[in-house]
């Protein structure tokens, strides 16, 4: 196992806990992702902005105001590190260390 196969960028607790929720569904709004993960709305932006800056998430936006909403999708991009990001955890989980 290599340390450089994890991605930092994944790695994260709660970026990992949201590529998995995006790695299931075609996308997830913004509200459910703050449910799941149980976070702030700050700490949820600040979150998916990292994804996104990496390439691994999308967002769209719909309407405006009150009743706006966001979705995110993961990309080609992202579901390729989290598939790699998943495999260099199961390696490193299925090492026999003794």
């Amino acid at each position: 196992m290599n340390l450089g196969d994890l991605d930092p960028v994944i790695h994260a607790p709660k970026r990992l806990v949201a590529m998995a929720v995006l790695a299931n569904t075609e996308y997830a709004t913004f509200r459910f992702l703050k449910e799941q993960l149980g976070l702030t709305d700050s700490d949820l932006s600040k979150q998916m902005s990292a994804l996104e800056a990496a390439g691994y998430v999308k967002s769209t936006k719909r309407g405006r105001g009150p009743g706006s909403s966001t979705n995110y999708a993961m990309t080609r991009r992202g579901s390729r590190a989290y598939r790699a990001h998943r495999a260099a955890l199961y390696a490193m989980l299925d090492d026999d260390v003794s």
